[in-house]
């Protein structure tokens, strides 16, 4: 089973208290038997929002792993153009934008 993350409780905990003042100044009940309905109205509503907060997004399941591509084998010294050498050599850079 998952931890609850630090915004399920805060939001789950403010929820509660706030639905607990508010339905008990507006319904001004003084009985016992109202205030207890009133406190489990708003643990069963703070559960809720604190349910429904959403998670933090899980880390992809690493797709199947496969053996790496055999690298091509480097051309013999011998068999390259002079040109290639040297664009080979340097690398390319270009301006980021207009």
């Amino acid at each position: 089973m998952p931890r609850p993350t630090t915004a399920q409780i805060t939001y789950g905990s403010v929820t509660v208290i706030l639905s607990t003042l508010a339905m008990l100044l507006l319904s001004q009940t003084a009985s016992g038997v109202g205030i207890a309905v009133i406190a489990m109205a708003a643990l069963g509503l703070g559960l809720l929002v604190a349910m429904t907060v959403p998670l933090p997004k899980q880390p992809a399941a690493p797709a199947a792993r496969t053996a790496p591509a055999a690298a091509p084998a480097p051309a013999p010294a011998g068999d390259r153009v002079p040109a290639q050498r040297s664009v080979l050599a340097d690398s390319v850079r270009e301006p980021a934008g207009p």
